[in-house]
C-alpha cells in the first residue's frame, strides 16, 4: 500500500537535513512541494515526478499528494524546516483520511538560527509569524502582547513582506513595552543556507530596512545577554 510522507526538510542546506528525510525522499515515486523548495533538494528528485505550485498554492499540493497516493505512488510532500510549524502536517492530516501518513520531522529556522547566534533559545519561548493571510493582525497582536508581557524568549518567522511593511515595527513596539531596549536581537537571513547572514542588535536598533521575508528574528528575554558575540539566555543553572 502506499504512502504519504510529510518531510521536513530543515532550513534548505543539506547539512542540516535528517537522514530519515534524505531516504524518505529518495525512496518516494513522487515529489509534491512549493517551487523554490523542491530547488533545495533538486539532486535528490532527478527522475522522480514532481509536482510544484507557488505561493497560496498550499491545499492544491495538499489535495495532489493525496490524490498521487491513492493512485498507488508513494509520495513525499515537502516543507522547510519542520513540517508540524508552519507546514503541511496540519492540513495534510485534516484532508487524509483513509490513507497512511507519516510525518519525518525536520529542523525549524528557529533553531538553526539560534544555533548560529549562540545560545539564545535555552528557556521557554514562543514561535510567531507575522503574516496575516491565515491569521488576523488583531490575533497576532495579542500572542505578541502576551508573549512578551510573559518573558519568553521570541522568535518572529514572516517579519516582513512587500504587503506588510509595518508590522514588525508594531511587533517590536509592543516587545518593547515589556522590556529594555538593550535587549539583544539576533536576525539571521537564509539560516543554514547559502548566502546567510548574521546580524545581532538590540531591539532599539533594529535595521528595518535590511530584513525581509527571508530573515528570523530572535528575541531574548529580560535575562538574556551577549558575551564574545553570541547571544546567550540563561537556564538558570549556578555557573561558577
Amino acid at each position: 500500500m502506499a504512502k504519504l510522507y510529510v518531510v521536513g526538510i530543515g532550513p534548505g542546506g543539506r547539512e542540516h537535513m535528517t537522514y530519515r528525510a534524505v531516504q524518505v525522499i529518495k525512496s518516494c515515486d513522487v515529489i509534491v512541494g512549493y517551487k523554490p523548495y523542491i530547488g533545495y533538494i533538486e539532486d535528490l528528485v532527478h527522475g522522480k515526478e514532481i509536482f510544484s505550485t507557488g505561493m497560496r498554492g498550499e491545499i492544491e499540493r495538499c489535495k495532489y499528494a493525496i490524490d498521487r497516493v491513492k493512485d498507488g505512488k508513494n509520495t513525499a510532500i515537502v516543507s522547510t524546516g519542520d513540517a508540524g510549524l508552519y507546514g503541511m502536517a496540519g492540513p495534510i492530516m485534516e484532508l487524509s483520511e483513509d490513507i497512511e501518513v507519516e510525518i519525518i520531522p525536520g529542523v525549524t529556522a528557529a533553531f538553526s538560527a539560534a544555533s548560529e547566534l549562540g545560545a539564545p533559545i535555552m528557556h521557554d519561548y514562543a514561535s510567531i509569524s507575522l503574516s496575516d493571510l491565515l491569521t488576523p493582525w488583531e490575533v497576532i497582536e495579542k500572542r505578541i502582547e502576551k508573549a512578551a508581557e510573559a518573558d519568553f524568549v521570541i522568535t518572529i518567522y514572516n517579519p516582513k513582506s512587500r504587503g506588510r511593511r509595518d508590522h514588525l515595527e508594531r511587533a517590536i513596539e509592543i516587545i518593547g513595552n515589556h522590556r529594555s531596549g538593550s535587549t539583544p536581537v539576533g536576525i539571521v537571513k537564509n539560516s543554514g543556507r547559502e548566502n546567510r547572514s548574521i546580524a545581532i542588535t538590540t531591539l532599539d536598533n533594529i535595521d528595518y530596512d535590511k530584513i525581509d521575508m527571508l530573515c528570523v528574528l530572535i528575541i531574548g528575554n529580560t535575562n538574556t545577554f551577549l558575551r564574545n558575540g553570541n547571544i546567550i539566555t540563561p537556564r538558570g543553572y549556578e555557573i561558577r
